[in-house]
């Protein structure tokens, strides 16, 4: 394939949710300009649309400052890889998915070369450090936004942005078949169903499940019998099923994410960390509790450099509570069990919080075009506007 009748996209994805948004900008850009070829590294998502990644994305899939030190000359060595290949390529754009640590790393070191670049998820400069704002700008082209109050941080340092769209309304959990679900797992129609979501990752889990399981010993005590379904998902799985198999609830774990969205439709309330899984619960319409906790010493660096009224993405959007949150410090089996129990007994406050979600969907981009459709739209136009 000759560079002249295929223009060329190299794309960077470092972790399991920027190989899923990366895919489907792919998608998008397949479906606008047939004539693309793709390098780049990423998952097994941006491998079903074509890419053959430079070395297998699981590589930069570390978090946590001892998980990443005993493999740093491996990761040093993949950013100088990683760059030089780009420079060999010559691609008419360059595009980097989130996993700001390696992508800026490699993005620094095409310093000079004339293809534009782009990053693709903006960092939290709304939340901490705003000076990241002016480090991204000298490193990029444009960069494309999840959230609709994003793109003027990053003007207002001269660094085009655009809004495409939040990912999460591409995720299906509004697609979820609840009376399937309930028919399958034995549980009637007119039973209660509490969605538990400790984290995703181990850290997030351990800290989570003893105080969740008070909650939901005082909740039975208060409210009566309802059943627990937990999704679960890799090694954090097996600490949730450890741990859950002693609890005086009915619990009901289930893996995948259809199984995930079908529970989610199913369910008359959820207790979870916050985290994406609370967007993916407003775009299911489930009223929802919001927890979080930190050790001790986050925590004290999390209330001197956090700038936030709120943890929740539905909340921060509508400048307002929402949805129930308790975090850090208020985060107590006290705080949740009254917080679900208000929630269980009245009507009113569960469809207060289905229109508010409603709300914030609609500001994320839901009933529009596609992200990634909207993304690749202006990929192209990059494109065109180099040559």
């Amino acid at each position: 394939m000759s560079k002249g009748t295929h223009r060329r996209v190299f794309m960077l994805a470092g972790e399991p949710s920027g190989d899923a948004l990366a895919a489907r900008l792919m998608n998008g850009l397949k479906e606008q300009a047939p004539d693309l070829e793709f390098f780049g590294v990423g998952g097994p998502l941006m491998a079903a649309e074509g890419l053959e990644s430079l070395f297998p994305m699981e590589e930069l899939s570390v978090m946590g400052l001892f998980e990443v030190l005993p493999r740093l000359p491996k990761l040093l060595k993949r950013i100088d890889q990683t760059a030089a290949e780009v420079k060999r390529v010559a691609p008419d754009i360059f595009i980097t998915v989130d996993a700001p640590d390696f992508s800026f790393r490699v993005t620094r070191k095409l310093a000079g070369t004339s293809f534009p670049k782009v990053h693709y998820v903006a960092p939290s400069v709304w939340a901490w450090r705003p000076g990241r704002a002016k480090k991204v700008a000298a490193l990029y082209d444009h960069i494309l936004t999840l959230l609709p109050f994003e793109p003027p941080y990053f003007e207002a340092v001269g660094l085009p942005a655009s809004f495409v769209g939040h990912s999460v309304i591409e995720t299906g959990a509004d697609k979820g078949d609840g009376p399937a679900f309930r028919v399958r797992h034995g549980i009637a129609p007119e039973e209660r169903l509490l969605m538990m979501l400790p984290g995703s990752r181990r850290g997030e889990v351990s800290r989570h499940l003893p105080i969740f399981k008070d909650t939901v010993a005082q909740l039975l005590a208060e409210i009566g019998y309802f059943r627990l379904v937990v999704p679960v998902i890799g090694r954090a799985g097996e600490i949730i099923r450890a741990e859950t198999a002693d609890w005086d609830a009915d619990v009901l774990i289930v893996e995948g994410e259809a199984e995930k969205f079908d529970a989610m439709v199913a369910s008359d309330l959820a207790l979870a960390a916050s985290g994406t899984v609370a967007l993916e619960l407003a775009l299911a319409r489930l009223p929802t509790v919001i927890a979080y906790r930190m050790n001790v010493i986050t925590n004290m660096i999390a209330r001197r450099v956090v700038k936030l009224d709120h943890v929740n993405l539905v909340n921060i959007l509508l400048k307002r509570e929402a949805v129930p949150e308790y975090i850090l410090e208020n985060c107590t089996a006290d705080n949740l069990a009254r917080g679900l129990a208000e929630l269980f007994r009245s009507d009113e406050k569960r469809a207060q919080q289905i229109v508010s979600y409603k709300e914030a969907m609609l500001q994320l981009g839901e009933g529009g075009a596609a992200p990634g459709a909207r993304a690749a739209e202006i990929i192209l136009k990059l494109i065109a506007r180099k040559k």
